[in-house]
């Protein structure tokens, strides 16, 4: 519930703090005394739109700030929650409105987004006039308030879920469609792409092997030619070898005789001999590698420059050759697969919408039932409003066409305030004064279920008078046993049966030397409730009558 309202500089409003108690509250006052300066206050703590113009003349901001008790409220914790902003039992919601146009909103002291205000406030409390009866007006909000009516809320529940998960299918189905038609588009490419590179047979590091060997044939007569040169500088004229084995020989043979003295040299010439035997060998080896074979370096060209020409054909590096062909070989294979898994998606859509139908046609029967039963209590209300005549329906068309997740239904309240008039949308058919009293009915009917916690009636009763002011002033009253209802009204008989009952009035002030009008609001009880009650009876000479009447208003009311 609502608990206190403050008001700092906004129109004529410079400072004003209102404490609100539970039950029904009033709030009179002549024409003009800023009542409906009051609710645009309220207005912009719930999330309307700002307006420069709403700042004080001399003033360069202006601000509301509202708290409401919420305990238990599931629907404005959840919210909270999922804003990250910590809020026991009391909330406290701020707007602050600069003279520059721009404005910021706050809960419990954490900057918001207006958008998020105006959500939250539409949580904590609903205002309502002649002018504004949203819930009766806005079609899209009939269907949330018949299932609440009729405790359905859970089935379209389990309706909403299927239907996400029908969403999901459908979603995955389009994808694949896609996925498979694209590729069935590029079938002929890949085939082609795939016969090509399973032709060639690509091996990862095998272009490198290949460059390899045609330099190394490239360059083979030039590696020979250097080869030869080495054997035949080693050879010499043929001598060199025989010289040195027959001086190793003859220094062998005096060895002994020279005491150890030709051990180093004997050594060092069988070194010689035997590397020289090594590096001949050695040369006879590479003359061999160093062959030039027109055939492989001929085959080495073809094969490397095929790798070369298909890379580029893809745009990819020779060594991707490999992992290319199987990614397309893949892609193939999806396609063959794809028909199989299509198949397997159809089915699972068709299941899912199977059971979304059924739970949806089922809500749709307890729609039917329940907008009967809503039917009903509503007529009943209407009479003692002094519509007898009118008629008030809840139409529930089903159209598998148009599913949601809400269902398959199309909920709208029709009304007929005249006899023998075909029912049709409220806002064509009823006036101002009977569209607040078909929403008062509603609402009375919908309390307990499908409400905020406050509700603000803006001169509901206008246009009315006598037992149907009455009428009203009792509903409201009704209304006020499971919720906090706040009402600015003309009526005495709506004030007179107020818990809490203020009054609200325009005065003139002068300050600085300029004189400035300026709004007040006073709680009022006893005498002072009894006075203004006659007021409202009699206009502005209050007579001793209208004293007598207010009394009796008072006592009939208590």
């Amino acid at each position: 519930m609502l608990t206190a309202l403050s008001i700092r500089d906004i129109v004529l409003i410079e400072k004003l703090d209102l404490d609100l108690e539970a039950g029904l509250s009033v709030l009179t006052g002549e024409t003009g005394a800023g009542k409906s300066i009051l609710l645009d206050s309220l207005g912009l703590a719930l999330g309307a739109r700002g307006d420069a113009g709403l700042v004080r003349a001399g003033a360069n901001q202006g601000s509301v700030t509202a708290a409401f008790f919420v305990p238990g409220n599931d629907q404005v914790q959840a919210m909270l929650d999922d804003a990250g902003i910590d809020a026991d039992d009391e909330l406290v919601v701020r707007r602050i409105q600069k003279k520059s146009g721009a404005s910021r909103a706050l809960v419990n002291d954490q900057p918001i987004s207006v958008s998020f205000l105006k959500s939250l406030g539409a949580a904590l409390c609903e205002i309502h006039g002649q002018h504004e009866a949203r819930a009766l007006v806005d079609v899209t909000g009939h269907r949330r308030l018949l299932d609440a009516f009729g405790g359905l809320e859970g089935k379209a529940g389990k309706v909403g879920a299927l239907w996400a998960e029908l969403a999901s299918i459908r979603a995955e189905l389009d994808g694949h469609r896609a996925k498979l038609a694209k590729a069935e588009a590029e079938q002929a490419f890949l085939e082609h792409a795939v016969a090509e590179l399973r032709e060639l047979a690509p091996v990862e590091g095998e272009e490198a092997k290949l460059a390899d060997t045609r330099q190394l044939m490239m360059n083979s007569e030039s590696f020979s030619a250097l080869v030869e040169k080495a054997q035949t500088a080693l050879a010499g004229d043929g001598t060199l070898e025989a010289k040195l084995n027959s001086v190793l020989r003859k220094l062998e043979m005096r060895r002994d005789e020279a005491g150890g003295r030709f051990d180093e040299a004997c050594i060092a010439l069988d070194r010689v001999v035997l590397e020289m035997n090594e590096a001949r060998s050695a040369l006879d080896t590479a003359s061999q590698r160093f062959e030039f074979n027109a055939d492989v370096l001929e085959n080495s060209e073809t094969r490397l420059f095929a790798l070369r020409a298909l890379a580029r054909k893809h745009k990819v590096v020779v060594d991707d050759l490999p992992g290319l062909l199987a990614r397309f070989e893949a892609d193939l294979e999806a396609i063959e697969n794809g028909e199989q898994r299509l198949a397997a998606l159809e089915s699972g859509e068709k299941a899912a919408l199977e059971s979304y139908l059924t739970k949806a046609q089922a809500l749709s029967a307890a729609r039917i039932k329940a907008a009967s039963r809503l039917d009903k209590a509503v007529v009943s209300e209407l009479g003692p409003l002094r519509l007898e005549k009118a008629r008030f329906e809840t139409q529930v068309v089903a159209d598998e066409a148009r599913a949601n997740a809400q269902g398959i239904d199309r909920v709208e309240f029709m009304v007929s305030a005249n006899p023998g008039a075909p029912v049709a949308s409220m806002i064509k058919v009823a006036s101002g004064g009977e569209l607040s009293r078909f929403m008062l009915a509603l609402k009375v009917v919908l309390a307990a279920c499908a409400s905020a916690p406050t509700l603000i009636f803006d001169e509901i009763d206008t246009g009315v008078g006598g037992a149907v002011a009455d009428a009203i002033g009792k509903r409201l009253g009704q209304l006020s046993k499971d919720l906090q209802v706040v009402a600015i009204t003309h009526s005495p008989q709506v004030a007179a049966r107020a818990d809490d009952h203020m009054l609200i009035s325009k005065i003139s002030e002068v300050g600085g030397g300029d004189e400035r009008a300026v709004t007040r609001i006073a709680k009022l009880s006893g005498a002072a409730k009894r006075e203004e009650i006659a007021r409202m009876l009699s206009g502005a000479e209050i007579t001793e009558e209208a004293r007598a009447q207010a009394d009796k208003l008072m006592v009939s009311s208590g």
